[in-house]
């Protein structure tokens, strides 16, 4: 009697456990360098709770934003480590770990958002992924429209050839320096949060950013002319961690893998939004907006950059302009 009793006691214990791990809560941490005002935080926050909702409670996931875990090398090492499970970044990292994969930030590759946006659905945007991914074994699940950016000047700008000799802030990524420097601009990096007092001061002349941007920083208080040069159609991953991805089971991955997709969405239709009024807003500001032959940024940025220069792929460039 002692022993059945003693049997039916374990496997109640079992089943108990069993029932408990079931429902156990696992926490998550999801990073990325951005103001907390900004869509891809807001849109992150919402995609912890839907991925909350849509796990029963199985997974738990806090954002961090504005670089509260570390600036945007920082938590790309942290996939690594294993120290955060989630974060929004550039492909210009990824491409730190799998070059081929910047090809994406090469001037003018991309006509417009929409361009962008097919590419993510593509035969090629599948085989950088997961060259990216067999290099790291972290994994992307979503790509978000960041803004196609264009540069802000203290002279006019009609041309490439106007842009001879410009003192101009460009972030310290290669394939961001290469329209600049082809049109025969002095390209200065300087820190982010210093870029205001550098164009008050004088210590350049000209700086490059989405509109959304321009307008945030207030930019265009000590900048008079906006050129509208579109050579980036920038944008960000959203990327798990190798040790969490593999944690999750097929069901699991499909949800990750859907609310970030509809995040990413979101996001990018906000972006979109805010960019479709800031021209007309800056013009009401009294500022010079500058429509430029694209054709002749993006002919003299082919003829003095090679793709070879940044370890991107020639062919890669043309599957993605090839993309409708």
């Amino acid at each position: 009697m002692k022993f059945r009793l003693k049997t039916l006691m374990g496997a109640a214990a079992v089943i108990m456990a069993s029932t408990l791990s079931a429902h156990a809560e696992t926490l998550l941490k999801w990073a990325h360098v951005y103001e907390t005002s900004e869509p891809f935080h807001t849109e992150s926050v919402w995609a912890a709770e839907e991925i909350a909702k849509r796990t029963e409670g199985r997974y738990k996931i806090e954002v961090f934003p504005a670089s509260q875990l570390g600036k945007e090398a920082d938590i790309n090492q942290g996939l690594k480590l294993g120290t955060v499970d989630i974060i929004i970044s550039g492909s210009s990292f990824a491409a730190r770990d799998y070059k081929p994969i910047g090809v994406t930030y090469y001037p003018y590759i991309f006509r417009d958002p929409s361009h962008l946006l097919a590419y993510t659905k593509s035969d090629i945007f599948k085989r950088l992924t997961q060259g990216y991914e067999e290099a790291t074994g972290n994994h992307i699940t979503a790509v978000t429209y960041y803004g196609t950016r264009h540069t802000t000047s203290n002279r006019p700008i009609a041309s490439c050839a106007d842009m001879q000799g410009l003192k101009i802030r460009v972030p310290d990524v290669p394939a961001y320096l290469a329209m600049p420097r082809a049109c025969g601009a002095n390209t200065t990096p300087i820190a982010f949060a210093e870029v205001y007092l550098a164009l008050q001061n004088g210590t350049v002349e000209a700086q490059e950013n989405p509109l959304t941007t321009i307008e945030a920083k207030k930019f265009y208080e000590v900048q008079k002319n906006i050129i509208l040069t579109g050579h980036i159609v920038d944008h960000l991953n959203t990327v798990v961690s190798k040790s969490r991805w593999e944690s999750l089971s097929d069901e699991d991955k499909q949800i990750f893998t859907e609310v970030m997709q509809e995040a990413a969405s979101r996001a990018t239709k906000i972006i979109e939004e805010r960019e479709n009024g800031l021209v007309a807003d800056f013009k009401a500001k009294g500022i010079n907006v500058t429509e430029v032959d694209r054709a002749d940024f993006e002919n003299t940025v082919l003829e003095k950059v090679t793709f070879e220069e940044f370890g991107y792929n020639k062919a890669d460039w043309e599957a993605i302009r090839s993309v409708q």
